[in-house]
Parts: C-alpha cells; sequence; structure tokens
C-alpha cells in the first residue's frame, strides 16, 4: 500500500484543509450552538460519513460525472443549496423547534434529535458537488498505481480525511455545545440562537448556491 512518502505530505495536506474554515466547520458549530454537544458530534459524524460516500464515488470513478455534465453539476448543487435553505428558513420561523435542547430527563428527545442531525448532516454532505470535484482532483495525486489496489488505496486517503476531520468537528462541537448550553438558560438567547443557526445555514445554502465548477 502506500508508503510514508506519500501518506505523510497527504496528512499534512488533509490537515491544513480541515483547519481552514469552510462550510463543514460553520454547519457543526451552528448545530451544537442550537442543539448541544451531542447533535454537533452527529452533525460531525454525517458530514464525515458523506466524505465516505465521496471517497466511494471517486474511487468507482462517479464524480468524474460532474466534472464532466454541467447539468448533472447544476441539478446536484441546487438539491444541495435547496436543503440547506430550507433548513435554515425553519429555524429562522420558529418551525424546528426539534433542534433545540430537551429538558436533562428527556432523553428519548435527545436520541431523536442526534439521529436527525446526523441524517441532515449525510444529505448535505453528499448533496455538496464541491466536495465530489475536489476528491476527485485531490485523491488521485496520492495514489500509487505500482502500489497495489487504486481503490483500497482511495478508500485509506479517504478515512484519513474523515478520521482527521472528525476529530476537528468534534472539539469544535464540544466548544459550541457548551456556549449553546449556557445560552439555552435564557428563552429569549435561545431564540437568537435559532435565529444565528438558520442565517448560518441560509447563508450555506445561498454559497452553494453560486458555486462555480
Amino acid at each position: 500500500m502506500l508508503d510514508a512518502d506519500r501518506l505523510l505530505p497527504y496528512t499534512l495536506a488533509v490537515i491544513a484543509l480541515i483547519l481552514a474554515p469552510g462550510p463543514n466547520q460553520a454547519m457543526v458549530v451552528a448545530r451544537s450552538l442550537n442543539g448541544g454537544r451531542r447533535a454537533g458530534i452527529m452533525t460531525s459524524l454525517g458530514v464525515n460519513t458523506g466524505t465516505a460516500f465521496h471517497t466511494v464515488a471517486a474511487a468507482l470513478g462517479l464524480s468524474a460525472l460532474l466534472a464532466t455534465s454541467a447539468l448533472a453539476f447544476m441539478i446536484v448543487k441546487l438539491f444541495g443549496a435547496a436543503y440547506l435553505l430550507y433548513l435554515g428558513i425553519r429555524l429562522l420561523l420558529g418551525r424546528d423547534h426539534a433542534m433545540g435542547l430537551p429538558p436533562d430527563n428527556a432523553v428519548p428527545t435527545l436520541r431523536a434529535g442526534s439521529a436527525n442531525a446526523y441524517a441532515r448532516a449525510i444529505v448535505t454532505g453528499i448533496l455538496n458537488p464541491k466536495v465530489a470535484l475536489f476528491f476527485l482532483a485531490f485523491l488521485p495525486q496520492f495514489v500509487d498505481r505500482q502500489a497495489g489496489s487504486v481503490f483500497l488505496q482511495f478508500l485509506m486517503l479517504g478515512a484519513i480525511i474523515a478520521a482527521v476531520g472528525l476529530a476537528f468537528d468534534s472539539a469544535l462541537a464540544t466548544a459550541a455545545g457548551s456556549v449553546g448550553r449556557f445560552l439555552a438558560r435564557n428563552p429569549r438567547a435561545a431564540r437568537w440562537r435559532e435565529r444565528i443557526t438558520g442565517t448560518a445555514f441560509v447563508a450555506l445554502g445561498v454559497r452553494l448556491a453560486f458555486e462555480r465548477r
């Protein structure tokens, strides 16, 4: 498989990319502020599940479709942008209270909220064509066709991105979740927290809608 001469620079590049602020980090922070640490961590798991999806897609060559077809890119992009706008508008209108913090004894509600955050993050991660194109352009640079199965190398490289991303995003979720729990004690602050989160999702949706290949 891959040797240290390829893995070391690749891992350093991944760390640099993950540390740079981006849509995934913004989503994790927004979800943590509004839903708490667990919702933020589940969001991190969701977006990194999307990373795994794009890794497999790139390995199978499916991402090439988005690189060559303007129509396919546009369709996926608009679906992703519409979904983010939908989530943001629901929060701004106060219709997504399931994302809020439940009482301490409401364990079933908390689990449902975490599962909801995970599912939504997966959808958002998969419906971002820029991620697919990034994987198609970035991963092949570190693949050695003489080192064995190209498919397995793609999976290994994608797993590294997912692991680094999960570790960093979980730390963000923990910090932002603590702030969100503090704000939740004040009902007025909780409403502003929802507005801030909704605005963040709307901004991410608009950003994605105007992305170019």
